[in-house]
């Protein structure tokens, strides 16, 4: 495993475009291989895994050996999460040949609960931060209560500063006591010198997670919003699918259950930007990437028109009219149909517009 994640960060650039190519080509399967759709759904899941570990080896390419031994020890959640992604599609293709359209959703609410239970876990482990793209892209632990190499010698170098300064502004150097000061400082200077692993390197202090309690003590009544407007987005597709799974696809109560979810959670949040906008709150900060994740989710809630029943009932009769309409239009009538023709394909599929 060692000499593959080498040669691929030797190789970066060709397994990029090679991965890019590959991808591709996966639209050009054979008809007879098609027909099955486990077929091509598993090649392409398969390509699309191969794809993000790549991506992922080039990304965490060691700089020194600490980061090298950490980077053996465990997978990263958010690179879990990218992959069960990936393989979802092919997930439910399977259940549906095996199961029946009616029984698939079992399979797929297991699905969305392991991502569900994934996702909170990364969002303890983060200290409960914004999940960016839905925990695919997982930020960094805060470390600011552990010094860096420079951070520590600066403050080593700062009494040393010191105790010369006093010798010269108010002591004697031919003293004894002046000569014993000296003495100090000379030896532990030649003491850093001889040793400076033992002070560059202090000992790793273990830095205990703060509980969902700590938390919603520090940042007030705008944090225990903010932790319930994330935990919706969390468990939103969980509690979609399990009424899907109870409703069917022609009932508007899962629909309007996840809607509301998406509305409630995302207000709650945006109420906690606002606050931080004007002033009102110091102990809640969101950053430009959380700010941006916002817009993302709200970008999704598009997804709904291609939903059932909304689809059904609505989408799927304008495009159609929409598709009357330029048909008569040489080159725009068959670029229409072609487009039409792929969303309602897509449609068909819930891992396709699940937006989770």
């Amino acid at each position: 495993m060692e000499a593959y994640k080498r040669w691929i960060r030797r190789n970066k650039d060709f397994v990029r475009q090679f991965d890019s190519l590959v991808n591709n080509l996966t639209w050009f399967l054979p008809d007879e291989f098609a027909e099955s759709e486990i077929g091509p759904e598993a090649v392409s899941s398969t390509v699309g895994m191969i794809t993000t570990m790549n991506e992922y080896i080039i990304e965490t390419s060691p700089t020194d050996e600490h980061t090298r031994c950490a980077e053996s020890s465990f997978v990263p959640l958010s690179l879990c999460l990218t992959l069960l992604k990936d393989l979802e599609t092919t997930i439910e293709v399977v259940a549906e040949q095996l199961y029946g359209e009616k029984n698939k959703w079992n399979l797929i609410a297991v699905t969305e609960a392991v991502k569900a239970c994934i996702r909170l876990v990364i969002f303890r482990k983060t200290e409960y931060k914004m999940l960016l793209q839905g925990g695919e892209t997982e930020i960094a632990e805060n470390d600011s209560d552990s010094l860096s190499p420079q951070e520590t010698k600066r403050r080593l170098d700062k009494p040393r500063r010191n105790g010369e300064s006093g010798i010269s502004n108010g002591q004697n150097p031919g003293n004894l006591q002046g000569r014993a000061i000296s003495a100090l400082s000379s030896f532990g200077k030649n003491a850093i010198m001889e040793h400076p692993q033992a002070i560059m390197e202090p000992p790793s202090k273990v830095v205990e997670k703060p509980s969902l309690q700590t938390f919603l003590s520090e940042k007030g009544i705008l944090g225990s919003f903010f932790v319930t407007g994330e935990i919706f987005f969390i468990i939103r597709p969980l509690i979609y699918v399990l009424l899907m799974r109870k409703y069917g696809t022609r009932s508007w109560f899962p629909w309007c259950i996840s809607l509301a979810l998406d509305l409630i959670g995302n207000s709650i949040l945006s109420v906690t930007l606002m606050s931080q906008n004007s002033g009102n709150n110091h102990r809640l900060q969101f950053s430009d990437s959380e700010k941006d994740e916002l817009k993302r989710r709200r970008m999704l809630w598009a997804l709904y028109l291609m939903r059932d029943p909304f689809f059904t009932k609505y989408t799927r009769q304008r495009l159609e009219s929409t598709q009357r309409l330029v048909q008569p239009i040489p080159i725009l009538g068959f670029v229409a149909e072609k487009l039409i023709e792929i969303l309602i394909g897509v449609q068909t599929r819930y891992t396709y517009i699940s937006g989770s």
